[in-house]
């Protein structure tokens, strides 16, 4: 009963605020009613505060609303003087953040309301004022009062930090007091405490576990929510290649936050000590409410939205941009407190292998917490937090770069691949989950770059979690090709732009894998036979970026794995027609129109995998053919096939059951227990997102040995070499009016004539171009990359091979397959392959591009995570659009 008459009152004072015609005094009484002599939940002031009334206020009394956040900032700092002893005073501060919780984002989303918590408030000006007054008729002020009135000058937005991360460590209320005084003082004041000591939990800097209390673990998720709306002022701004920085976490990371370092490992270790199972009683989260998981989200998103702001990076743009007389050379609104980050700094100071190991351990932990198999079913608690661990891990790898050495020095390295393969096979179906795709083939990306990630991926796979992938003997290299193969064959068309990235990842780790089994293997060439096939290759100016890619990563184990890869090459002497027509890929203006003919672009499907039975390979090398004469039939149903996807239209994808039931037709045994994955449901949220960066952008090449040969002399071998001088020559020349380039016929600008182009503003919804304007290849653009394709050594492989296997099947009367592959294993081609290029890495860099992506993709990732309740629903959010499936 009294809880709702509670409600009532403070439903009252709302009501009675949106009804006052003149501005309230900021003494007045009225303003108690909203923090005291009542106990309302932040669910219940979400319920009890709508957002028309809110914007009511704003539009026609914005000095109440500026007198309500001035006086709830007050009443929490009044609290820290008093260091929030009473229960009354607690209530109070509760009562204060949970409504500027719901305030806040009205405030950010009107321009006008912009600088409103960075400015100097109507009040203080007055006392400011009277002050001067009191001066000028001789009255001199103490030394006291001057330090108040200097106090006082301190913009609202400080204030308001000050308090809250005061709060954050105070004795007997998110804090457990350390020690008891004797006398009155028991406790310690707020102001002069040493929160080191108070850190939430034992990790990273602080040995001491302290006490588990609920109550305290609420408050603390409370006081960070209220931190994460204050961040969330870019929701509001519109993108921008040059933005600046927030002002709100330049602050709270700076030195100007006495309590930067303890709130970082507090941050840090909350997360990396947090356990969902415990004990492992089955159903334990079912019986016990678990305060914590809410606290571990809240740390773990305000750590990724504070590392993601770099104030030197951005202060180095602003110098860039001002020595090039693009920016004003006035001080920004911004400048005064901008000053190092002292999260990253701390970040990338960590050192002590003990430390990397506890954040490795507590990372792979609660990503692999959803992949957890139980006998019961659901009886063991499921973390959703998974994006916000991963964005975590990019950023840490990325600012401490000993921890990402540390991270490939052993197998642990793999922890971490199998929940993102996981999380890429089970989400390439659901479009809602796109910003997840990108972030997990980021990370491979940025591992991938490292030689000890490619050697640690021939650890033999254990299936202990069931994919929907075929079943297969062999290593964590197989695992990853296999689910590339899926993503790339039956992904929705919106992940086109990543394909160069899954390629690039496969060529980097190519010189290290000693032993492709024999499915990897033919997914390979799968995908060079569909990369490959005319009308694809011809259809756009980048397609055949991906058979150069895929010719690199087969050259790349024939010459530095050669001796334990019989199976990719037995699968590639079978598919040797497809190297073949490549080389004789037509280049006249008859055979392009042959190639195209009765093409339409639509949506890229693949064609199916066909697996031959054994039999039938081995009869066909007893008959003196090598095995490509019924599988060229086979090529014919599959371009049929998938003439007939196009020509009923680019929405005519294939169900998720029929291409079940067209694996289990082609013999390939799935997983068991294994999901397909599933799209999205009908109006799932989803948050928009940039462009995704252009590979040239996101890495740099190097080479692996660099003492070898000069980066000037890369052999014609490695073709992307010429790739990337082709688009950047491209990048140069003028685009603003439609062109006939010997490379082309161009018949629009530039920009649209990539793969795929973008469908909506900032977001990731690819669709291909109209057939109006089509991209027209021409003979001359044809030679310029066939000529490149560096087909070299695996021409010489099948010039050596194919004679011999052919007379050994008739000599010996060969009636297995496995002979075959035993023979290739103890052959050799030792002095017959070409000079050995140099292995070329390309290893991902910093870049513009990402940055921004990175932060649109948080924000959207945190607005609809943030759910109970949902801070930032209903509001004009400008940084991404939230769209339905």
């Amino acid at each position: 009963m009294g809880n709702s008459d509670s409600k009532l009152n403070f439903r009252k004072s709302i009501v009675q605020l949106t009804q006052k015609n003149q501005k309230i005094d900021a003494d007045d009484p009225f303003w108690e009613q909203f923090w005291c002599g009542h106990q309302t939940s932040l669910e219940d002031v979400f319920a009890l505060v709508t957002a028309s009334e809110i914007r009511n206020i704003r539009n026609d009394n914005p000095a109440n609303l500026a007198t309500l956040c001035y006086k709830a900032v007050e009443k929490l700092a009044e609290a820290v003087d008093s260091s929030c002893r009473t229960q009354a005073e607690q209530s109070c501060v509760l009562n204060c953040v949970r409504l500027l919780i719901r305030v806040m984002p009205y405030i950010f989303e009107d321009d006008k309301w912009r600088h409103f918590f960075w400015s100097s408030l109507p009040a203080q000006e007055q006392r400011h004022q009277r002050d001067e007054g009191h001066a000028e008729h001789g009255q001199v002020m103490g030394e006291s009062e001057q330090i108040t009135n200097q106090n006082q000058t301190v913009p609202l937005a400080q204030s308001l930090l000050n308090a809250v991360c005061d709060l954050l460590f105070c004795p007997d209320f998110t804090v457990t007091a350390a020690t008891r005084r004797p006398g009155p003082e028991k406790a310690e004041e707020l102001a002069n405490i040493d929160s080191c000591e108070y850190i939430w939990e034992a990790g990273v800097g602080f040995a001491h576990s302290p006490p588990k209390n609920t109550n305290m673990e609420r408050r603390r998720t409370e006081l960070l929510k209220l931190l994460l709306t204050c961040f969330s002022e870019p929701m509001y701004r519109a993108p921008q290649p040059a933005d600046e920085p927030n002002k709100w976490i330049a602050y709270f990371t700076s030195a100007d936050n006495r309590h930067a370092l303890p709130l970082f490992t507090s941050f840090l270790n909350t997360v990396c000590a947090y356990d969902p199972v415990g004990f492992g009683v089955p159903y334990n989260h079912l019986l016990f409410t678990d305060t914590t998981e809410a606290l571990v989200e809240a740390c773990l998103q305000i750590l990724i939205v504070t590392l993601d702001h770099d104030m030197i990076v951005q202060q180095q743009h602003q110098l860039e941009l001002q020595r090039h007389g693009k920016a004003g050379m006035g001080p920004g609104p911004y400048d005064d407190v901008c000053g190092d980050n002292l999260f990253i700094n701390y970040l990338s100071r960590v050192h002590r292998d003990e430390d990397f190991h506890f954040i490795l351990k507590g990372i792979t932990r609660l990503l692999n917490n959803p992949l957890v198999q139980n006998y019961l079913p659901n009886s063991t608690k499921r973390l959703h937090c998974h994006q916000e661990l991963l964005i975590l891990f990019w950023k840490i790898c990325d600012y401490n770069k000993k921890f990402l050495y540390f991270v490939l020095k052993s197998s642990d390295v793999l922890d971490i691949l199998i929940p993102i393969l996981y999380h890429l096979n089970y989400s390439r179906a659901d479009q809602s989950k796109v910003g997840l795709m990108h972030i997990g083939v980021f990370i491979l990306l940025l591992l991938s770059g490292e030689r000890n990630f490619g050697v640690r991926l021939n650890k033999p796979y254990t299936a202990t979690v069931p994919m929907d992938i075929p079943v297969f003997t062999g290593t964590h290299a197989d695992l990853l090709i296999t689910v590339f193969h899926k993503i790339i064959a039956t992904g929705h068309q919106r992940l086109q732009p990543l394909f160069d990235c899954l390629l690039t990842i496969l060529v980097n780790v190519s010189p290290y894998l000693k032993t492709l089994s024999m499915v990897a293997s033919v997914k390979l060439l799968h995908l060079l036979e569909a990369f490959s096939t005319p009308w694809f290759l011809l259809s756009a100016p980048s397609n055949h970026h991906l058979v150069f890619f895929l010719l690199e990563i087969f050259n790349n184990i024939i010459q530095y794995q050669f001796d334990g890869n019989s199976n990719l090459v037995y699968t590639i002497i079978r598919k040797r027609h497809v190297f073949h027509a490549m080389a004789n890929l037509p280049s006249d203006m008859a055979g392009i129109a042959k190639c195209l003919s009765g093409r339409k672009v639509g949506k890229f499907n693949l064609p199916p995998v066909r697996q031959k039975r054994i039999t039938t390979v081995v009869q066909n090398f007893q008959n003196n053919q090598l095995p490509d004469c019924e599988e060229e039939d086979d090529d014919e149903d599959d371009v049929e096939e998938e003439g007939n996807a196009v020509k009923n239209g680019p929405n005519s994808h294939r169900s998720v059951e029929s291409e079940t039931e067209s694996q289990q037709q082609t013999g390939e045994e799935q997983m068991e227990g294994a999901f397909p994955a599933m799209p999205a449901e009908p109006g799932t949220l989803k948050a928009s997102l940039p462009d995704t960066p252009a590979l040239h952008q996101m890495t740099e090449r190097e080479q692996a040995h660099p003492g070898n040969n000069s980066a000037d002399q890369t052999p014609t071998i490695d073709g992307t070499s010429d790739i990337v001088g082709f688009e950047k020559a491209s990048e140069k020349s003028p685009t603003k009016s439609p062109t006939n380039s010997p490379n082309g016929n161009v018949e629009r600008d530039e920009k649209s004539v990539s793969r795929l182009s973008v469908a909506h503003r900032s977001s990731i919804r690819m669709v291909h171009q109209p057939s109006m304007e089509v991209w027209t290849p021409t003979p001359e653009w044809i030679v310029s990359w066939r000529s490149k394709l560096p087909l070299q050594t695996i021409m010489r492989l099948l010039q050596v091979l194919v004679p011999q296997v052919e007379k050994i099947c008739i000599d010996k009367g060969l009636t297995d397959e496995s002979e075959i592959l035993k023979f290739l294993q103890h052959g050799t081609l030792v002095g017959l392959l070409p000079v050995p290029h140099p292995i070329l890495i390309r290893k991902y860099q910093a870049n513009a591009g990402t940055t921004a992506w990175f932060r649109t993709y948080i924000w959207g990732v945190i607005y609809l995570r943030n759910v109970e309740p949902a801070i930032w629903y209903d509001t004009e959010v400008k940084l991404f659009e939230i769209q339905r499936v």
